[in-house]
């Protein structure tokens, strides 16, 4: 067998010092998370993060910077995940769009609240990534290089 990591992304989204998370029901009941979702084939990782905030929050997003390259696993028999998670700035909401399935709500909390939810978070990347982000770690989009479908020759 092969092992191979679930490569998602996230993005953290602040304005006025509070940061964009959504609620959503997993296996293990309701979490709170950063917009994220897995990358798809053939897709890059910032189309990936914008086209899951927009379909997880009904807001366009337009990255501006690399928080963190992030490899977790849950325990020892769990799936491992190499995350990817973006800074930037969210326009033109669209509150008519049709939110993902098991997306029950969006919330704009600050970093206090966020810590306060402890279990209620899908993983302790979320406030993670908000640290690391509130800690100025930003790293340019220059970071990451796209070579697909390049013929080799």
């Amino acid at each position: 067998m092969i092992w191979k990591p679930h490569v998602t992304v996230a993005a953290v989204i602040e304005r006025q010092n509070r940061f964009l998370l959504v609620e959503e029901e997993t296996d293990s009941g309701l979490a709170f998370n950063q917009p994220a979702g897995h990358l798809e084939e053939g897709e890059d990782l910032i189309a990936a993060v914008r086209r899951e905030v927009l379909e997880e929050t009904g807001w366009q997003f337009d990255p501006a910077a690399v928080v963190a390259i992030q490899l977790w696993r849950r325990n020892p028999g769990a799936s491992s995940f190499l995350r990817i998670c973006f800074a930037g700035k969210c326009h033109s909401r669209q509150p008519e769009r049709e939110l993902d399935a098991g997306i029950i709500a969006t919330h704009w909390l600050s970093r206090q609240e966020i810590a306060s939810l402890g279990r209620r978070l899908r993983s302790p990347l979320v406030l993670n990534s908000v640290d690391a982000y509130l800690q100025g770690e930003k790293h340019p989009l220059s970071l990451l290089k796209s070579m697909l479908d390049l013929d080799h020759a």
